[in-house]
């Protein structure tokens, strides 16, 4: 199977200092990610400075009580410190890239050579954004948090209009932490079969048991939060991964795509070693020469050395070429 691309979502985990970002890039690729994912927005790119009430989270998040523009203020990564993350990272020998949200951010990621863009759950909607960031012919990775199936055919439909066929949608539960009973995974296999597209996953829930069971629903992309500790506080800290829990997912996710495969018959050599041990036909009780082979004298038994037992209805009432003694491999040739 594809290996798995597994993304370590950086987000506000950084706590507004760029050390502790540049130590999340490195922690993330020791723990064995394949690429550490910014977002790229700020306050006023999101959204606007207001007091109304529309702009106050109340749908029962770990944010409500708080207004928008607070919430990006305190979480957004500062542009200025992209370059030195994308440059850390390039270093280390990990990918890079981020979440834009307006196409100002699309053109400075531009700059920086982003490998591919990754569309958020909530801006599955923003079809201008989507367009443009399609357009520039790099991968795209759609989240689905929000989405019903006209939003996501219209947000596939929008990339495959520019040209851009390479696209990746995430089975996402936008609930922070989410609930694991709200996974879904088997709209993975669906989304991929609807829409002709590799699928993965955006995961919000504790722990790993989720990106790991999605291995075998087909992903190519898992994403999960990651923060060097949970004691650093943070919008995001309560719903991230700590450096351990990563580790032992992504070695967990790696176990998985070993036991998952590729289809194939051909025995392995242990399953062939192991044949020794099937069925076979045997000799069951010393038989003359000339004399009938029966029921009683011959025998479907373990080990598998001897003639296979398909053949069991055919060597009945043969007669034995030579003598043949108990515990014997039954032969072909020794009959007549």
């Amino acid at each position: 199977m594809e290996k798995v691309y597994i993304i370590a979502e950086l987000s506000a985990n950084h706590n507004g200092k760029l050390d502790v970002a540049l130590e999340t890039v490195k922690a993330a690729k020791d723990a064995g990610a394949d690429a550490i994912k910014l977002q790229t927005y700020t306050a006023d790119t999101i959204t606007i400075a207001s007091d109304k009430d529309d702009f106050k989270i109340k749908q029962g998040t770990i944010w409500d009580g708080r207004m928008l523009y607070e919430l990006y203020q305190e979480a957004y990564t500062p542009w200025e410190w992209h370059k030195d993350i994308f440059q850390y990272a390039s270093e280390l020998g990990i990918d890079c890239f981020s979440s834009p949200f307006d196409k100002t951010a699309v053109d400075f990621l531009e700059d920086l050579n982003a490998s591919r863009y990754k569309i958020a759950s909530f801006e599955i909607t923003d079809i201008p954004l989507i367009e443009y960031a399609a357009s520039k012919d790099k991968p795209m990775i759609i989240s689905t948090g929000i989405a019903d199936y006209d939003d996501i055919k219209l947000a596939v439909d929008t990339c495959r209009k520019v040209g851009n066929n390479d696209i990746t949608l995430l089975k996402c539960t936008s609930s922070y932490p989410a609930p694991i009973e709200e996974a879904n995974l088997i709209m993975m296999r669906q989304f991929a079969k609807d829409f002709n597209v590799r699928v993965g996953l955006s995961d919000h829930t504790p722990g790993i048991v989720v990106p790991v069971v999605s291995v075998a629903m087909g992903a190519t992309v898992i994403e999960k939060h990651f923060i060097l500790d949970r004691s650093l506080g943070g919008p995001d800290a309560s719903f991230s991964l700590d450096v351990k829990e990563f580790t032992e997912m992504v070695r967990a996710v790696r176990d998985a795509e070993k036991a998952i495969g590729k289809v194939d018959y051909t025995p392995t050599a242990k399953q062939l070693n192991g044949r020794s041990f099937s069925r076979s036909l045997y000799v069951v009780e010393d038989i003359a020469e000339g004399e009938v082979l029966t029921e009683k004298n011959v025998r479907s038994i373990r080990p598998g050395f001897g003639l296979h037992p398909k053949y069991y209805w055919e060597v009945l009432g043969k007669k034995a070429r030579r003598r043949l003694d108990r515990g014997e491999r039954l032969n072909m040739d020794d009959l007549v």
